[in-house]
């Protein structure tokens, strides 16, 4: 005579994973390792954190601020009159990083005369304060093929194109654009202009 169990079963049934959970997993790890790829590129890209070191960009930046570096653009682009840069002098890499702002590309005549930055012929609208130090711009200096002649804003306390040892900067120790600077206590947060 067999005893049949009637009362609780602990059978165990096997249970389906449906095709719908399955795609809504690969969903969200898609979703997860897309958003982690994307933010490294960013941060690669648009994220590097460089710190002002010295006067030589007052107004405009001030000693120990910290500054966004756009990295991507100079890939697609090459600098213009006005952008502030981050370069290596020389491509030295045991030097701190120099942020200038680019007056003069290539092909440009440059000369300092009387305190006076010219490029082609016409006074500068970068540089409005009288250079007392004309440094290798005292003659008239053509920049070559991708060279370009920076200067602090601060430019009687900057360390520059106009120095022998740094000269004109080649495009490939460029760094990148300074975009954003954060806020200190001489000025608030803000893209750089």
């Amino acid at each position: 005579m067999a005893r049949h169990n009637r009362g609780l079963s602990f059978y165990k049934r096997r249970k389906k994973i449906s095709q719908a959970a399955v795609r809504e997993i690969f969903s969200w790890i898609f979703g997860i390792l897309a958003s982690v790829f994307i933010a490294a590129a960013a941060s690669f890209f648009f994220g590097m954190t460089i710190e002002v070191v010295g006067i030589s960009m007052e107004p405009s930046l001030y000693n120990g601020q910290t500054i966004l570096v756009d990295r991507f653009l100079y890939i697609l682009s090459s600098p213009r009159r006005g952008d502030v840069v981050v370069f290596l002098p020389n491509g030295n890499e045991k030097s701190h990083y120099y942020i200038k702002r680019v007056v003069g590309v290539p092909g440009d005549t440059l000369s300092i005369q009387d305190g006076v930055l010219y490029v082609n012929g016409l006074e500068s609208e970068w540089v409005t304060e009288k250079i007392l130090d004309p440094g290798i711009a005292g003659n008239s200096y053509v920049l070559e093929s991708g060279e370009y002649f920076c200067i602090g804003d601060n430019p009687n306390n900057s360390e520059d194109s106009r120095s022998a040892n740094i000269g004109p900067v080649r495009e490939e120790n460029m760094i990148g654009k300074a975009w954003f600077h954060m806020a200190c206590e001489e000025s608030g947060m803000g893209f750089v202009k």
